[in-house]
C-alpha cells in the first residue's frame, strides 16, 4: 500500500506540474486570444470587453487558479476554431473513437508479440529466431504512417477490402465502424509489436541462461514448464515497462494514423486545433495526453510491483 500511495502522489504532483507548465507556455505565446476570436475587424473596445469577459486582464496566478478550478469542475471552455463549441462536448464525442482504436491496437499488439516471442525462443539462433529478427528489424524501421498509406493502397484501393476515407460513426453502424478500424489498428500495432517482441525475446533468452533454469531442468522439469512457469514471469518485467510507453502512445491518440485514415479522434482534433491556433483546445488536449501518459506509467509501475516480489519487499522496507 505504501508503494501505491507514494506512486499516486508522485503522479498527481507530476500532473500538477504539467498543468502549470502548459498554462504558462500558452500564456506567453504571441497573439491575443480575444483578437483571434473576434477577428481583424473588431474594434479595440470589443477586444478589451472580451478580454475582461475571458479574464485575460487578471494576473497570471489568478488566471491559472480560475482555469484549474474550471478544469477540475469539467468546465473546459469553448473552442475558438469550432465557433464556440464546448470543448468538453468535443472531447466526449471523440474519446470513444480514439479508445476503440486504442483497444483494438492493443489487442493486436499483445496477440502478435507474446506468441511470436515465445515461439522464437524455442531454439536460439534457429530458423524461427532468425525469422523473428527480420520481422522485428523491419517492423521497428517502418513508420506507422507509411504502413497506413501502404494498407490504403493495397487493401483499400487495390483489393477494395475497405473504402479509404469512408469512415462510419459508431452510432450509425457499429460493425462497419469496427471493421474500418482494423487496418488503422494494424498500422499502429505492427511497429509497436515489433518493439515489444524484441525486448521480450532478449529478456527471455537472458532468463533462460540463469542458474535457476538450469537447476529446474536438472531436477527433471520440462522445458515448456520452466518457460511458462518461471522464465516468462521474470522476463515479462522489462517488457512491461516498454508496454507502458506503448499504451500511453496508443491511448493518447495516434495522431498521424487518425489523420491518414481520416478518423475523427483525439489525435486528429489536436492537429486541427494546432493548425487553427485554437489555444484553449490545444491546452486541454495537451493536459489530456499528459494524463494518459502518467496514468499508463503509474499502472505499469504497479503491475511490475505486483509481478516482482523483490520490488514489493523494497517498497515495504522502512
Amino acid at each position: 500500500m505504501y508503494f501505491i500511495a507514494r506512486r499516486l502522489a508522485i503522479s498527481l504532483a507530476t500532473l500538477f506540474l504539467v498543468s502549470v507548465m502548459c498554462f504558462l507556455a500558452f500564456s506567453v505565446i504571441r497573439g491575443d486570444p480575444a483578437s483571434l476570436i473576434l477577428g481583424t475587424g473588431a474594434s479595440a473596445e470589443q477586444v478589451a470587453a472580451l478580454r475582461e469577459e475571458m479574464g485575460l486582464d487578471r494576473s497570471l496566478p489568478e488566471r491559472y487558479l480560475a482555469w484549474l478550478g474550471n478544469f477540475l469542475a469539467g468546465n473546459l471552455g469553448n473552442s475558438v476554431r469550432f465557433r464556440g463549441e464546448s470543448i468538453a462536448g468535443m472531447i466526449r464525442e471523440r474519446l470513444p473513437v480514439t479508445f476503440s482504436l486504442a483497444l483494438l491496437s492493443l489487442f493486436f499488439i499483445l496477440a502478435l508479440s507474446f506468441p511470436a516471442a515465445l515461439f522464437s525462443v524455442r531454439k536460439e539462433g534457429g530458423f524461427t529466431d532468425r525469422l523473428m529478427n527480420i520481422f522485428t528489424a523491419t517492423g521497428i524501421g517502418m513508420p506507422g504512417f507509411f504502413l497506413g498509406v501502404l494498407f490504403i493502397w493495397i487493401f483499400g484501393i487495390s483489393l477494395r477490402f475497405f473504402s479509404p476515407g469512408a469512415y462510419v460513426g459508431y452510432r450509425e453502424n457499429f460493425p462497419a465502424f469496427a471493421a474500418y478500424l482494423v487496418f488503422p489498428a494494424l498500422a499502429i500495432a505492427l511497429p509497436n509489436a515489433a518493439i515489444l517482441v524484441k525486448f521480450l525475446r532478449t529478456s527471455l533468452f537472458r532468463e533462460q541462461r540463469s542458474d535457476y533454469v538450469r537447476t529446474a531442468r536438472g531436477k527433471g522439469a520440462g522445458r515448456r514448464f520452466v518457460l511458462y512457469r518461471h522464465v516468462l514471469r521474470n522476463a515479462v518485467i522489462p517488457a512491461l515497462a516498454i508496454l507502458g510507453m506503448i499504451v500511453a502512445e496508443v491511448f493518447s491518440g495516434s495522431i498521424v494514423i487518425e489523420q491518414v485514415f481520416t478518423i475523427p479522434g483525439i489525435g486528429r482534433l489536436l492537429i486541427t486545433s494546432i493548425t487553427s491556433r485554437d489555444y484553449p483546445l490545444i491546452q486541454t488536449l495537451v493536459v489530456y495526453i499528459a494524463f494518459v501518459v502518467i496514468a499508463a506509467n503509474t499502472l505499469v509501475d504497479m503491475a511490475i510491483q505486483l509481478v516482482d516480489p523483490r520490488i514489493r519487499l523494497e517498497a515495504e522496507a522502512p
